[in-house]
């Protein structure tokens, strides 16, 4: 097949759509699923079982938290150099290679024997995993009509893709008793074989392909790569090493965000850039990323938040499998929620309703206590969840609109804006989330230490309570008294990681009332400015 001549930077021309059976229509949207879904668990069953994982290598959780940090790094730059690749070299042989080193990956895996192995096949997993998504979307689409895939393809794939990680915390109990982490290499593997044998038997229709890298492409991703991944790194260990105890830390993000203004002055100063920086600058584009940005932020809450909480509590992965099968449900009904309602403009109505929810979740869980089980915290997280879908695909929507209005070429410098935000954002916001939850325990603590004063009553009471319940088991009153204090200590400790989850959640809530009030107040200057605009219109048509 020969190339066609296009100019540096043009995307190819989407074939003409030609309608499938309906058979043939449901194999590429199950197709879908099963790429969504594998690319999903494959991220999710590292973050959601590092304990186990660190015990099967025989290291710590904070150096096997490195693995999170491997998959990630090439996640976050990765698909922007694929979009390219895929129109240069075709978009069935991008499948099909895609696909395929993704299982020899997933068999490589099998062979992990201890944390240097394990940090090689993350990295290499991120590789080959970043891919998957762009697969997903694709398969998703390509049965749809045009006037289906925004409305039905998009929101369907998107809510697929945010229920992996979710559903990897319903099956990995199970997969983690029987097997260990072979069990987990062992779906992924399942999983990736399945793929396999989809995308070869049902095959993307490819637009001619075209030649559309330079070299200065390879240069700038290079640059961003090393940006993006740096900063990944940083926020994931930020909260673990502490941010003002490790001199490497502000080290990497020098190095990062001097990688991204190298990056950046490159892009400025290029006819055919492979980011449209002046484009990302304009007011409707940051507006747009801060957008993606902060409700990224925002759903930080339910990763980084209530998981971790629970774990602190002594809730096992096996007592979670319950919530987040619901919080996976809930996913996927918010994407279907959303079919009959995509359309551009009520992305703003639609934003509401996903602010509203999160508000109102956040807040119902910032009334926790020690006593706070998953049961009562199903309904606020549902709601967090099915918000999570209801926003991310009109947001996406309304950024492939602003970019097909503009041509072909910003498709890519939108892609890559939607990408930041999402693998940064995620980044960035459990990070964060994480600090604050550290700064405020450690407040909490101290506060707490000094009300349990040896001079208490209510303190003495307290250990005499204790230790006479521990009387049938400890015989020396001293050794009853010591250890009656010990878990004084540990209570007071869990109190106060569950008041500064309740922080957190409090703090989240704001946060969403306070996106909510501003897009408020922008859909009432803009309903106010389009009265004004038609008022003068309809003054000047009856003025003789």
């Amino acid at each position: 097949m020969t190339y066609e001549a296009a100019p540096q930077g043009a995307a190819a021309a989407p074939p003409p759509f030609v309608p499938k059976s309906w058979p043939m229509t449901l194999g590429y949207i199950c197709a879908a699923v099963v790429i969504a879904l594998t690319q999903g668990l494959a991220q999710g069953f590292v973050s959601t079982n590092l304990p186990q994982i660190a015990g099967d290598l025989g290291v710590s959780v904070t150096q096997a938290s490195w693995l999170m940090v491997a998959f990630l790094i090439p996640r976050a730059s990765l698909p922007l150099l694929l979009i390219k690749l895929r129109t240069q070299y075709g978009l069935r042989r991008f499948a099909e290679i895609a696909i395929l080193a993704y299982l020899v990956v997933a068999l490589a895996a099998m062979a992990i024997s201890d944390l240097r192995s394990a940090f090689v096949m993350q990295f290499l997993a991120g590789m080959v995993a970043a891919p998957l998504s762009t697969l997903a979307f694709l398969y998703m689409l390509e049965p749809l009509s045009q006037a289906w895939k925004l409305r039905l393809g998009l929101p369907m794939v998107l809510a697929l893709i945010s229920a992996g990680p979710l559903l990897s915390r319903v099956i990995s109990p199970a997969l983690m008793g029987d097997h260990g982490w072979d069990g987990l290499h062992l779906m992924t593997l399942g999983m990736a074989a399945i793929s396999l044998g989809l995308v070869y038997a049902l095959p993307l229709a490819s637009p001619p392909r075209m030649k559309v890298i330079a070299a200065l492409d390879l240069i700038s991703w290079l640059l961003i790569a090393i940006g993006f991944g740096g900063l990944t790194v940083a926020f994931v260990t930020g909260a673990t090493y502490w941010w003002t105890q490790a001199d490497w830390l502000g080290w990497v993000m020098a190095a990062s965000i001097a990688a991204l203004s190298v990056a950046v002055m490159i892009e400025l100063n290029r006819k055919a850039p492979l980011l449209d920086i002046r484009w990302l600058a304009s007011p409707a584009m940051v507006h747009l990323t801060l957008t993606l940005l902060l409700f990224r932020l925002i759903l930080s809450e339910q990763s980084a938040g209530a998981p971790r909480m629970f774990q602190l509590l002594g809730v096992t992965q096996g007592q979670l499998v319950p919530i987040f099968a619901l919080l996976t449900l809930a996913t996927v009904l918010g994407g279907l929620a959303l079919i009959p309602f995509m359309k551009p403009e009520r992305v703003p109505l639609l934003h509401v309703i996903a602010l509203s929810l999160i508000a109102v979740g956040a807040w119902m869980d910032s009334h926790a206590t020690a006593d706070t089980r998953p049961a009562q915290m199903m309904l606020s997280q549902s709601l967090i969840a099915f918000a999570g879908s209801f926003f991310m695909a009109p947001a996406m929507m309304r950024g492939l609109m602003a970019a097909f209005a503009k041509g072909p070429n910003y498709i890519l410098s939108f892609v890559i804006v939607f990408l930041s935000t999402q693998s940064l954002g995620g980044a960035m916001g459990s990070g964060l989330f994480t600090t604050f939850i550290n700064y405020r325990e450690a407040m909490h603590f101290q506060l707490l230490r000094e009300s349990l004063t040896a001079t208490d009553p209510l303190t003495t009471q307290q250990i005499a309570i204790r230790a006479a319940t521990l009387a049938s088991q400890i015989a020396d009153p001293a050794m009853r008294k010591a250890q009656a204090v010990a878990i004084i200590a540990q209570d007071a400790t869990s109190q106060a990681y569950v008041m500064a989850y309740n922080d957190a959640y409090l703090l989240t809530s704001l946060a969403a009332a306070a996106a909510l009030i501003m897009l408020l107040l922008h859909i009432f200057r803009d309903g106010l400015a389009s009265l004004l605009t038609r008022r003068a219109s309809t003054e000047t048509e009856i003025t003789p």
